[in-house]
């Protein structure tokens, strides 16, 4: 993975992901005490930026592989991401999802043409399935973010930050961003360092599921105790990727854990001052940027609302803490 790689993913994407702005509000300045701009990634096709790393991963198989069909795992967002890239490619998508996803992901995803087959996060092994069929069937199996077109896809939105900053007259800020497996994480950090490197990524992570933060203290890959417990489930993974975490290691700041409770709060605030839709994993960087200013370093955050596929009942939990 190279900066390269990121810029090549760029061209392929270009006129098919939508640029997305970067955004602020007085208010919320006002609540992290420092200048703080939102990069809203649920504005993206499919509602995140997992589109990016979808379409980079389709567009770069040969024709042989595109034909005969790609599948993927994933709570919902890359599911998601990827139906559409194939469908837009004219090929087949075939999705492993938890049984638990949220019925909206789940209803998208089969709503964009794929083939979804569900699992039970507690009693099977996902790659093992994934695998599995993957043989079976002789389909490409894309993963969420253990692939490099994927996370050069994802580092486009690293570049898009580093543009619009400049713009901005911004060269130094902390760059918070939602983390999971990392692939996000990783590749705005590669796209930063080559184009804004006084820039700082810092992975956000939900209580329970903070293997990052605690890998980039042991200097190895950490893995989390449950794979269930969170509102976030966009970011439950088990543990960070081999391609991903040694980027993160390399490139990235210490990692930021915030509760269940911030990312609903910093649901609500994004709804009500900027009128954005996020969801639980996806708002876990703004609550860094706006509930937890003493692990932050410079006087400007940006922050990565990732995902915004939440389902009403969830969001409506979010709107209450605005009461």
């Amino acid at each position: 993975m190279n900066i390269d790689a990121i810029r090549a993913a760029a061209l392929r994407i270009k006129g098919h992901a939508r640029r997305t702005p970067l955004l602020s509000s007085p208010f919320l300045d006002e609540i992290a005490g420092r200048r703080v701009l939102v990069k809203p990634e649920c504005l993206q096709h499919t509602g995140s930026f997992k589109f990016r790393g979808g379409w980079s991963a389709v567009s770069n198989l040969d024709d042989a592989a595109r034909k005969t069909g790609v599948i993927a795992f994933s709570s919902g967002n890359h599911a998601q991401g990827v139906a559409l890239a194939a469908a837009s490619h004219g090929t087949t998508a075939v999705i492993i999802m938890p049984e638990d996803a949220p019925t909206l992901k789940i209803a998208n995803t089969k709503a964009l043409g794929a083939e979804v087959i569900l699992y039970n996060r507690h009693t099977t092994d996902r790659d093992a399935l994934g695998d599995e069929v993957a043989r079976d069937r002789g389909l490409t199996l894309i993963k969420p973010f253990d692939n490099a077109d994927v996370i050069a896809g994802q580092g486009t939105v690293g570049l898009e930050i580093a543009e619009d900053a400049k713009a901005m007259g911004i060269t130094h800020a902390d760059v918070a961003v939602c983390c999971g497996g990392g692939g996000l994480t990783s590749g705005i950090a590669l796209a930063l360092q080559a184009d804004a490197p006084d820039m700082v990524v810092r992975p956000v992570e939900p209580a329970g599921f903070d293997d990052v933060a605690r890998s980039l203290v042991s200097g190895q890959i950490e893995k989390n105790a449950s794979q269930a417990g969170s509102i976030c489930d966009a970011i439950m993974t088990q543990q960070a990727g081999n391609m991903t975490f040694p980027i993160m290691k390399s490139l990235c700041g210490a990692g930021i854990v915030v509760s269940d409770d911030d990312a609903l709060r910093a649901m609500g605030h994004a709804f009500e001052r900027l009128k954005l839709v996020a969801e639980p994993g996806g708002a876990v960087a703004l609550a860094a940027a706006l509930f937890h200013p003493d692990t932050l370093t410079q006087d400007t955050v940006i922050a990565v609302i990732s995902g915004g596929n939440v389902d009403a009942s969830m969001f409506a939990r979010a709107l209450a803490t605005l009461q």
